[in-house]
């Protein structure tokens, strides 16, 4: 029955005598896609010189007045004014704001807000008032011009209110007095005419202009909280990576007791956060607004917001009681293989010790990464910024060229303003129309389909080059004799001389399933307003089997480039033979994949656990002893979720080559067990503990596989004689 099933699945290795491990003697794989690989590079190259010499990340960084200068950038006349003032902030409630995301009114660079009310009328009878109502004036407004001179000419605003600065824009300071909306503590205002209005109609162009910028305050509130909190989140990573490194070479020679280990202290780690969360949501018992839901909160920008709600703790609790009662149940029924896993991660750890530079390599995996994801992220901004500025006619009155575009150089002696006196050109957005800013989203989406392609492309060669220098080490008779004496180097020389193309394709076809879960993802946000239930099933069971195809296709590459590493094969013919193998082995691989990489998860997560505690006390200021280290945030959130994810990325990068050093002593396993029989002339390679781990493992599974089909075969005689009788 056994043969008849590994006949199904392709015939075994026969023994070769002149076979010695990694081959030496190999030629280029898959060179078609190494070519386009390499073209398509060349290209990306292209794209990002073309987005650096067109963009301007200043469009980002700085506010915009209405001639298209930037506010508060240095080296520009406009250094000491990094402030953006509305003349007339009540134009921003107009509907057209929405639509065209600019106020139709005057903005200028300012050096600070206006601190108290005052009109142009009133201002204008006091020369030192008028003076200090120069400062929000446009030039060439002198003392013997008229008002109406002045207000005809756009040179002045009609009105000043008290403001404060916001995201580098000048708002009006609104505020309440017993339930009436006021601004600089005076529920009316004067709007420059002699009219008194109320200061609940600026809340109007307030809220309006509050929606303009929503998206880019959040970015900016990001940005400068990275700028203030950078050097600690870089201390925070070298801690995790310190912590990586201790832990493997822990590993290395206290296998057994630190798998231990890792699990008991995974199993603290959470219980803890569910004492932690537990806490927080007794203390917040009682207090105004606690017991607001979230879904009467919805979405809100400052996510400190969250944590002064119960339900918040109480959903974190149930989560951390949920993983929690997860992992100990697997452990309880999974005890016997993790035995088997724990000898098995013994024994990667003596090769791990005979290759000690395959601990360094993940660092230059990073370092790889790093540069992909730098060219990628800059690539993005150059690219989003590079448009032009389009300025536009903004009026008062009724206007044939209203919101048409125009040239603010020679809008002056124009024609719209000859026919639009009291017309303006001003800053509207940044857009174009050549045949750049058409393809745009184009070159958007090349760059992110790059990216993964790059990025799949650098860990596929940090996967073969760990598979070749493992293999290197289980292929050798006498370890440190017949072993090269760099073999991670020449696992690396090997992959990228001779499998670039090979690399290029496996990644290329990752890439593809990525960018398609990318384009569902974005389909799932542009149809989220709409209510058609089947649209909704649909794009969900998509997303899906996309995901479920992304992570057979890893596990497929994975063990393809370890087949490649050691025969030296294209990607196809190495798949093919690297999943026939695995089925013919299909008990062992339950152990292996299940179990082992179980067991290294739970070592990325508790030095995840670990570093995101700390991290959480350190920035959010719960310790005393961090208060006046700790940076000032707008949210203490963002550098605590960039060290959890960095932490995870780094741990994955160093636990990754004990996985990868698993798998590959696994397959070479079992290539070893068809290849030779454990005689004289045909001897096993292995050594005898893993021969005794994977041979008793399998002989258990073996036996008990065979006493069901007994049992199966007693069941059936005794009812075909029920049935008879």
């Amino acid at each position: 029955m056994e043969l008849e099933e590994k006949a199904k699945y392709g015939e075994p290795r026969k023994y070769d005598p002149s076979f010695k491990g990694p081959i030496q003697n190999r030629g280029c794989t898959d060179i078609v896609c190494c070519i386009l690989f390499i073209i398509a590079i060349l290209a990306y190259i292209a794209v990002g010189i073309l987005a650096w010499s067109q963009g301007d990340p200043r469009k980002v960084i700085y506010p915009t007045d209405s001639r298209g200068q930037f506010c508060g950038q240095a080296g520009t006349p406009l250094a000491n004014k990094p402030l953006l003032f509305y003349f007339n902030i009540m134009k921003c409630a107009s509907p057209m704001v929405l639509l065209e995301f600019q106020c139709p009114t005057t903005q200028m660079c300012v050096e600070k807000c206006p601190e108290k009310f005052m009109t142009l009328v009133k201002a204008y009878t006091n020369r030192k008032d008028f003076e200090d109502y120069k400062i929000f004036c446009k030039d060439g407004v002198t003392n013997t011009m008229g008002i109406p001179q002045i207000l005809s000419l756009g040179l002045c605003p009609a009105m000043l209110t008290p403001s404060r600065p916001f995201t580098r824009r000048c708002f009006p300071a609104l505020g309440k007095k017993g339930g009436v909306v006021t601004v600089g503590n005076n529920s009316h205002f004067d709007d420059g005419s002699g009219t008194m209005r109320d200061a609940k109609d600026l809340v109007d162009g307030v809220k309006n202009a509050t929606v303009v910028i929503e998206a880019r305050q959040v970015v900016m509130k990001i940005f400068e909280d990275y700028t203030q909190s950078w050097y600690w989140i870089l201390i925070g990573l070298v801690l995790a990576m310190l912590t990586s490194l201790l832990f493997i070479v822990l590993l290395r020679f206290l296998a057994g007791i630190m798998v231990w280990v890792m699990i008991v202290l995974v199993i603290l780690v959470i219980g803890y956060g569910i004492f932690h969360c537990y806490m927080e949501y007794a203390a917040l018992k009682g207090e105004a607004g606690a017991n607001v839901t979230l879904q009467e909160l919805g979405f809100q920008t400052d996510f400190a917001v969250y944590l002064q709600i119960r339900q918040t703790w109480l959903a974190f609790m149930i989560i951390l009681a949920i993983v929690d009662v997860i992992i100990i149940l697997l452990l309880i029924f999974l005890r016997k293989r993790i035995l088997i896993a724990i000898a098995l991660i013994k024994e990667a750890s003596r090769a791990v010790g005979h290759v000690m530079s395959s601990l360094f390599y993940p660092l230059f995996t990073f370092v790889l990464l790093a540069m992909v994801i730098a060219f990628w992220a800059v690539t993005a901004v150059f690219l989003s910024t590079s448009n032009e500025p389009i300025y536009k006619v903004f009026n008062e009155t009724v206007c044939d060229h209203s919101r048409k575009t125009c040239d603010p150089a020679n809008y002056s002696t124009s024609e719209e303003k000859a026919h639009c006196p009291d017309s303006e050109c001003l800053f509207a957005f940044y857009g174009g129309e050549t045949a750049y800013h058409k393809y745009l989203i184009g070159l958007q989406f090349y760059n992110v389909f790059l990216f993964f392609w790059c990025a799949n492309f650098v860990t596929a060669l940090g996967q073969m080059t760990l598979a070749g220098a493992f293999a290197s080490y289980y292929w050798a008779v006498n370890k440190s004799d017949d072993m090269p004496a760099f073999p991670v180097f020449s696992a690396l020389g090997r992959s990228l001389r001779y499998h670039t193309g090979t690399l290029a394709f496996g990644s290329l076809i990752l890439s593809i399933i990525q960018i398609i879960r990318v384009l569902l993802e974005y389909l799932d946000h542009k149809l989220k307003g709409a209510h058609n239930k089947f649209t909704k099933f649909l794009l969900c069971c998509l997303k899906c089997c996309f995901w479920c195809l992304e992570k057979c296709i890893k596990f497929l590459n994975r063990n393809a480039y370890i087949m490649v590493a050691i025969y030296g094969k294209n990607f196809c013919t190495a798949a093919r033979d690297a999943f026939l193998l695995l089925m013919r082995n299909m008990i062992r691989v339950a152990v292996l994949d299940k179990v082992t990489d179980f067991l290294l998860f739970l070592g990325k997560l508790l030095i995840v656990g670990l570093v995101g505690i700390f991290a959480f006390f350190f920035f959010s200021g719960r310790v005393k002893a961090f208060e006046d280290t700790a940076p000032h945030l707008h949210y203490y959130w963002v550098p605590i979720l960039t060290v959890v994810v960095g932490s995870y990325l780094i741990a994955h990068g160093f636990f990754s080559v004990y996985a990868m050093c698993v798998d590959t002593l696994f397959l070479c396993f079992c290539e070893d067990l068809e290849r030779n029989d454990g005689s004289a002339e045909r001897p096993y390679y292995m050594s005898s503990t893993l021969r005794e781990i994977l041979w008793k493992n399998a002989a258990e599974d073996a036996s008990s596989s065979s006493a069901r089909q007994q049992d199966d075969g007693e069941v059936r005689p005794k009812q075909d004689q029920e049935d008879a009788a």
